[in-house]
């Protein structure tokens, strides 16, 4: 036998044309709909640079300032539950068809009122767009993606929404010398037209089209992401699960009275509120107002911030690429403790006299916070929302789990300036600590670890779980859907 050519030696494994055209298919997925990301992370970090211009346009107080920006918090929290129940109805594809039609014309009503009561209504509406794509592209990516890469591919997600964040802290320093705040605002049209454009390309996911009796097309977009080997037996185990949930004769409300289905909802919406009341959109929403309390002027502080987005989008990719090796809960219990730590710092920092050295440390704290957060829990909650749920309820449930995000993030949003005011921003960092270190006992307790498994695979191992709960003390069997983690150390 001749030895291998230097050629032929480095050439590597080939990889086939069908594994080419499958892996091409899923970025091509992930790059269109992952623009719903980029505008919600938009659409939420803009604020942070427009909001000291239009505090003297408008003429806004502390109260003012909260409302107008938690207007689009408490649109997305309806959002999200309209986003829910219409990608179980229309399909998640055409959901964010019109997602992303509001989110043009909603940017472009932000950009051009002529009033606070008008921007609060726009950003409402805005909000509704904002909170449908949150629930729905999660779901869209973890149902089209295969198992193996589900993990990345939905964290990818959390990448483009801090993404959309940086980008708006980048176009808020360079506009902020001609305090052109609507056109910081307006912006945001420009990738709603391409998420929108690019949206007609794309197919629904296979569980939806099983859902609704369309087998052959759902063998056609599983043939796109699989081996064709693989098509069949990925079709029964999804087929399977249907025959379960349909077996059952109950709708999605109905489903939810179901114990164990509960539990996980109660599970689902406990994360979602643990995401928020940690602090970290207070960052997002108030850096400058935060760094500008430590003496700092207005356009210095909104050019520093640009380090906490840069950072946040480190972080995240360097959580993408842990959170399947790692694993869920090993992430959330590191970034809790480590934001705990944060956080007391950050707090203590305000106690010191105002100087270019503080408002550095201030600077300092706020970005290694951010990288514990967006490494960690954003990108953790964001995917174990999108993975726990059983598909007959998956909308609806996930839906509601987010609901209940945005309803605290509002209360955070519309809160925190009248707090910074009226406590300080010393105690208020440390309350968000305190909020960390309960969150940390709620993680360890109660978030189910779920790498490795497949959709239908995990919905079997958390049903049974639940079961055994079920048959234990209803006060402490909780804690057995955690113990899927346990039970799959390494899937």
């Amino acid at each position: 036998m001749s030895a291998p050519t230097r050629q032929e030696a480095s050439a590597g494994p080939r990889v086939s044309p069908r594994a080419r055209d499958a892996k091409r298919f899923i970025v091509g997925i992930a790059a269109i709909a992952a623009l719903g990301g980029a505008l919600f992370g938009y659409d939420t970090g803009v604020i942070s640079g427009a909001l000291p211009f239009m505090e003297d346009h408008f003429g806004l107080t502390s109260l003012g300032e909260g409302v107008i920006t938690s207007a689009l918090l408490i649109g997305a929290a309806f959002g999200s539950l309209i986003g829910g129940r219409m990608s179980d109805a229309l399909g998640r594809r055409n959901s964010l068809l019109w997602a992303g039609a509001v989110f043009i014309g909603g940017a472009l009503a932000v950009a051009l009122s002529p009033g606070v009561p008008v921007m609060t209504a726009a950003r409402f509406v805005l909000g509704l767009a904002v909170g449908s794509a949150s629930v729905i592209t999660p779901l869209y990516l973890s149902e089209i993606a295969p198992p193996h890469i589900r993990g990345r591919l939905v964290s990818f997600n959390s990448l483009m929404i801090v993404s959309g964040q940086l980008l708006a802290y980048l176009i808020n320093a360079v506009l902020a010398r001609w305090e052109a705040w609507r056109w910081m605002l307006g912006l945001a049209a420009l990738p709603a037209v391409a998420l929108f454009a690019g949206l007609f390309f794309l197919p629904d996911t296979p569980r939806w089209y099983i859902s609704k009796g369309r087998r052959d097309e759902a063998a056609r977009v599983l043939g796109r992401t699989l081996p064709a080997e693989d098509v069949p037996a990925e079709l029964a185990r999804i087929d399977q699960a249907r025959k379960v949930e349909a077996g059952a004769r109950c709708g999605a409300w109905q489903q939810l009275r179901t114990p164990w289905v509960r539990r996980l909802l109660l599970i689902g919406i406990g994360l979602a509120a643990v995401q928020q009341i940690t602090g970290v959109n207070a960052v997002v929403y108030f850096a400058p107002k935060i760094l500008a309390s430590t003496g700092l002027g207005t356009g210095a502080a909104i050019t520093a911030t640009i380090a906490v987005g840069a950072v946040s989008v480190l972080a995240t990719a360097i959580g993408m690429s842990l959170i399947d090796r790692v694993g869920r809960r090993p992430l959330l219990l590191t970034g809790l403790a480590g934001m705990t730590v944060a956080l007391a710092l950050l707090g203590a920092s305000f106690r010191l006299p105002h100087s270019a050295a503080v408002s550095a440390l201030v600077l300092g704290l706020m970005v290694l916070y951010m990288a514990f957060m967006q490494a960690t829990l954003n990108t953790g909650v964001w995917l174990l929302l999108a993975e726990m749920f059983p598909l007959t309820v998956r909308g609806l449930a996930m839906g509601a789990a987010v609901f209940v995000m945005w309803v605290v993030n509002f209360a955070v949003a519309l809160v925190f300036p009248v707090l910074l005011d009226a406590i300080g921003a010393g105690a208020t960092f440390w309350f968000f600590g305190a909020m960390c270190v309960l969150s940390l006992v709620f993680c360890k307790r109660y978030a189910p670890e779920t790498k490795g498994l497949a959709l239908e695979d995990l919905e079997h191992e958390l049903r049974k779980a639940a079961g055994a709960d079920a048959d234990a003390d209803a006060d402490t069997g909780a804690s057995a859907v955690a113990g899927v983690a346990a039970a799959h150390p390494t899937d």
